[in-house]
């Protein structure tokens, strides 16, 4: 178990932990909250041995293997793979054992070393590693393509595959889903629950802490308080705790009475449609909790839009994607990601965008936001349609050297040159005291942005948007930098909200509290979605497990292909009989091989001689070798019969 006993940890001057206690006991899921700055990934670094203690007593098994994401964005050009492979250090050591075994000649050496290798798993390591790259959204055609030929998000996501394809006793995750679409963070759900060893998790995702913990540790004031259960069970929890604490209670009376108004309001004003449901629980639970969220110290609020046009707007047979690069060869054609949309977005309406990665949710948004143009069809607005939004890169569109009063400021600026300036503060105080709305007080309002976190930078666009009175939000991913509180401050925000709603995010909880209905983007088209959260989760479980039995389908018969003879259907040119004939004898060959591995895999896992286990483990690893390059030499044979016969 790992146990914690009057543990001071300290980053700098600052105490993150002041003679704090908790045990946490073998094959517990532990989900690790409290306030972003409150010592989250500190106490992460004790655990990895990066940080010490600077007093009391910490202990962790010394025979426990650990497991984490690495943090650094990987630059190699290894296929992806083999790059997840690697993430399995006990197969390198028994690799690197076997190499030095071999060059060593001693057969026991070399017996053990390969029976090692065997139990390490280096049979199926491929197919191991293929099914996490897949699980995590890459496509098939993807898995051997180089590293460094995906984008940073996805670079992450193989990092994430690494440490998932570790042998672990103790799993570290630190934010794994922040560059997770929604199906990707079912499928890791799902192979969480199945994880056998201890973990702990730092998340902002409530639903996802709900799905893969049991037991809750809080930091709060340099202490460590255990919950058991899940994030809600501790909600629940400490919820009541505070409600006992009268002195602390009736302060908050106001801010309860003003929420469970809201509340009621809104539950009230919710559809009866299945997605609403999910709603209406949603704002159940934020009743129920109320003492804990009128705790918080940052809410904010959307002023009252300005007009509602309705409808907001409308795509008439609309095709969405991208222009063609500007260096492309001329009459290039455009990329169409969605095509063919004819739908009306209304005022009041709160859609929530469904989709797997890469079918086009963030495209649909970016040509609403007008930031792209629609390559065919009618787009009409209504009339005074003010958009506010918030892309997944607008922190990238931040200054860094500039600080939040000179963004406000520009802002101003930039909205009064426009025209549409309306009766919002514009003095240098007044933007000040808005700021101080987002917890940019004091000195922060002159701080770099660049030198902010992730969150603080999310919140000063959350700021700027807010400040700019929208009729028509549309979020894309808002919450992938923010705290579980500044979420919950933004539910409540969207809910008061008299304007329209285009969400997208993988955050379950914000879609379940905010949306009422769902779009589906899917193959091209844009469609209702019939059905809520749940609905939807089953049909991206669903859809993986099609997914996974048609790529062993497609392993199966390229496998098939490769070892069964070739047919000619037809007599062949006279050139191309020596190539027909080298393909057979490679087939025959192939055959054989693979009669002789399987017969060898066989003996290896039943033979406890080493001088045996030695001779079968080389004999192996010729096999494997020639059967690479007789594949190579097959696949070439192939593309010269093809081309000749064409």
């Amino acid at each position: 178990m790992i146990t914690l006993k009057n543990v001071v940890l300290r980053r700098g001057s600052k105490v993150i932990l002041d003679s704090a206690s908790v045990t946490l006991n073998p094959g517990e899921n532990v989900g690790l909250v409290g306030r972003n700055g409150a010592g989250k990934s500190s106490l992460f670094a004790m655990l990895n041995g990066t940080l010490h203690e600077d007093g009391g007593e910490f202990f962790i098994p010394a025979q426990w293997r650990m497991a984490q994401v690495a943090q650094d964005m990987p630059e190699t050009e290894q296929s992806a793979t083999s790059y997840v492979i690697e993430g399995d250090v006990v197969l390198l050591a028994a690799q690197a054992e076997v190499d030095a075994a071999d060059l060593s000649g001693d057969g026991d050496r070399m017996g053990n070393a390969y029976m090692n290798l065997y139990d390490a798993g280096a049979h199926d390591a491929e197919a191991r590693a293929q099914a996490l790259i897949l699980g995590l959204g890459f496509k098939l055609s993807e898995v051997n393509n180089p590293v460094n030929s995906f984008s940073g998000g996805w670079r992450m996501r193989l990092q994430l595959a690494r440490a998932l394809m570790c042998p672990s006793d103790l799993l570290l995750l630190d934010e794994p889903t922040n560059h997770l679409d929604l199906d990707a963070l079912v499928w890791l759900e799902a192979w969480l629950k199945r994880y056998q060893g201890t973990m702990l998790v730092i998340s902002h995702d409530r639903e996802f802490l709900d799905a893969v913990t049991d037991v809750t540790v809080h930091i709060e004031s340099a202490k460590l308080t255990r919950y058991g259960g899940n994030y809600s069970k501790f909600e629940d929890l400490r919820a009541e705790q505070m409600a006992l604490q009268q002195g602390a209670y009736s302060k908050q009376q106001d801010k309860i009475a003003h929420l469970q108004k809201f509340i009621a309001r809104f539950k009230a004003k919710a559809s009866k449609a299945k997605q609403a449901q999910s709603r209406v629980k949603a704002l159940d639970r934020m009743e129920k909790i109320a003492p804990l969220l009128a705790e918080a110290d940052f809410t904010f609020e959307f002023k009252e839009p300005a007009n509602l046009p309705n409808p907001m707007l409308s795509m008439q047979n609309a095709y969405f994607g991208y222009p063609a690069p500007e260096d492309a060869p001329e009459g290039t054609p455009p990329t169409v990601i969605v095509q063919n949309v004819s739908k009306s977005v209304l005022a009041g309406q709160r859609i929530g965008i469904l989709g797997a990665n890469g079918q086009g949710k963030s495209t649909l948004v970016k040509t609403v936001a007008r930031a792209l143009t629609p390559i065919q069809g009618e787009m009409t607005e209504g009339k005074g349609l003010n958009i506010g939004y918030f892309a997944q890169q607008e922190l990238d569109v931040l200054r860094p050297a500039d600080n939040p009063l000179e963004h406000m400021i520009r802002l101003v600026k930039e909205v009064t040159a426009a025209g549409k300036m309306g009766n919002q503060p514009t003095r240098e105080q007044d933007l000040r005291s808005f700021l101080g709305n987002f917890n940019f007080g004091g000195d922060m309002v002159k701080q770099a942005v660049g030198s902010m976190s992730g969150g603080e930078k999310a919140r000063l666009v959350l700021c700027m948007i807010v400040w700019q009175r929208p009729n028509l939000l549309l979020l894309d991913e808002p919450t992938n930098h923010l705290d579980l509180a500044t979420r919950e401050a933004l539910s409540m925000a969207l809910n008061e909200f008299e304007g329209t709603v285009m969400l997208v995010s993988h955050d379950r909880a914000l879609l379940r509290a905010v949306c009422d209905e769902f779009w589906m983007v899917s193959q091209g088209g844009v469609a209702p979605f019939d059905g809520d959260l749940d609905d939807y989760q089953k049909y991206l479980l669903d859809h993986a497990k099609r997914q996974r039995e048609e790529a062993k389908k497609a392993g199966n018969a390229a496998q098939a292909v490769a070892a069964k003879p070739v047919v000619v259907a037809a007599p062949a040119p006279a050139a191309s009989k020596p190539l027909r004939k080298e393909l057979e004898k490679i087939d025959q060959r192939m055959q054989a091989l693979n009669r002789e591995k399987t017969g060898l895999q066989d003996l290896l896992a039943s033979t406890k001689a080493t001088q045996e286990i030695a001779q079968t483990g080389k004999r192996l690893k010729l096999i494997d070798s020639e059967l690479v390059t007789l594949e190579e030499r097959w696949l070439e044979l192939t593309e010269q019969l093809e081309a000749a016969a064409v």
